[in-house]
């Protein structure tokens, strides 16, 4: 969702629910962290035989090298030290195919516990990756038009104050250059009124366009709300399960869910979620009204089963050919992240130094959370996740940034010279 702005809390402080939090942590263990491996993919084999008399020596296969997880903790513990984060969680896939997760903080400010494994996160404008692959999953199937105006799909859904979905494409709202308002930062995402996707929608369009659509780049919810509309009009069934049939389910994704309206609690392991006092201090967030967020914002996953979604996406396990390319065909988007580029619901962004490079995924920001990270053509991956949003700008750019030093770590340990002497 949208991320909140104003100067950086100071050092995480404690207590109960709704007062000031003071983290029951050492600076040895802020600045130490902890890790988890959690899962190997690496593979081998043996080397092909000769016809010869005599055999040649066998091929060395060199083993991919591991991240350097000493410099992983210093990025994550630098991030949650400047911004005065509670706490933070990178999981990393590195080019030995392994998933490992670093802590720094605390997942819970009460009793100083760091993230816990496979913590569950409310994922935010992951969202609109999802769908996004179903939308486009529909135009491969010849059901949706891209280039069709949205009023096709939607009759006078999209109407008022200069608003025109007869002049909008569904592809515009893929790739938000629209140029529709989104909804107003007045509305409370801890009030507990359900509000349906139209009354959202007729909201948000009580004001005039941004810009005529195709005109520019600029980031809107709406777009999303309004293309999870679309999904239930072609296809008769509610958006989150399309989601579940044509995505989570085919890849297992076996915690990746949309949790139904009301439900709270997240299901399984995870971290609390704070909101910075004025004046210092961290208040424990509750309630978040998911009805607000919808199609554009209100998936529940982990880290790794956006690894395994984004990698999926990149090797064309979910969309053909043509509509993978449309999905990667980007403009610059400078608003998201410093060099970044959007597609169609999928973002690029770059990554610095020798190798250089750029990765793929998305971010997401919801109340209390924010997560950003991506997946690299060579199956290289990196997520963050921080349990509270700063009020000051540049505070998102701060999380993308700390992706791009773990890239860059995991180059520069892919880099460094070893020898591996044969047996």
């Amino acid at each position: 969702m949208t991320s909140l702005h104003g100067p950086p809390p100071r050092h995480p402080r404690a207590a109960t629910p709704g007062t000031p939090l003071r983290p029951r942590l050492t600076r040895r263990q802020l600045l130490r962290g902890s890790t988890v491996v959690a899962t190997a993919a690496l593979t081998t084999g043996a080397g092909l035989g000769s016809a010869s008399a005599v055999p040649p020596r066998p091929a060395v296969r060199r083993p991919a090298p591991a991240p350097d997880l000493r410099a992983v903790r210093r990025v994550l513990a630098a991030l949650v030290e400047a911004e005065g984060l509670p706490g933070a969680q990178a999981v990393i896939t590195g080019a030995d195919g392994r998933v490992r997760e670093v802590n720094a903080g605390a997942g819970d400010l009460a009793t100083g516990r760091p993230y816990p494994h496979l913590a569950r996160l409310r994922v935010g404008s992951h969202s609109k990756s999802f769908i996004a692959t179903v939308v486009l999953q529909l135009a491969a199937e010849g059901r949706v038009r891209l280039e069709a105006p949205v009023e096709r799909y939607l009759p006078g859904v999209v109407r008022g104050h200069g608003n025109d979905g007869r002049r909008v494409s569904v592809h515009q709202f893929l790739q938000h250059t629209s140029g529709l308002p989104d909804f107003p930062e007045s509305l409370d995402l801890e009030g507990h009124a359900y509000m349906d996707p139209r009354r959202l929608v007729a909201i948000a369009l009580t004001r005039p366009p941004m810009f005529p659509p195709g005109e520019r780049w600029a980031y809107c919810n709406i777009n999303y709300i309004l293309l999870g509309m679309l999904v239930e009009r072609v296809t008769g069934h509610r958006y989150e399960r399309e989601v579940e049939r044509r995505i989570i389910e085919p890849l297992g994704l076996a915690h990746t869910y949309w949790p139904p309206w009301p439900e709270q609690r997240l299901r399984g392991p995870h971290p609390k979620a704070y909101a910075p006092i004025a004046g210092g201090g961290h208040r424990e967030i509750t309630f978040i009204n998911t009805s607000l967020i919808g199609a554009a914002g209100a998936l529940v996953a982990t880290a790794q089963d956006l690894t395994a979604f984004y990698a999926a996406l990149l090797a064309g396990r979910l969309l053909p050919p043509a509509q993978r390319a449309l999905m990667r065909s980007t403009v610059p988007a400078a608003d998201l992240a410093r060099g970044a580029a959007y597609g169609l619901g999928l973002a690029s962004y770059p990554i610095g130094g020798p190798g250089g490079g750029r990765y793929w995924g998305h971010g997401g920001t919801v109340y209390g959370t924010r997560t950003r990270g991506g997946v690299t053509e060579d199956g290289r991956a990196v997520f963050i996740a921080v349990n509270e949003v700063p009020e000051r700008e540049g505070a998102s750019q701060a999380v993308v940034d700390a992706v791009e030093r773990i890239f860059q770590a995991m180059a520069a340990a892919s880099d460094s010279p070893k020898e591996h002497p044969h047996p």
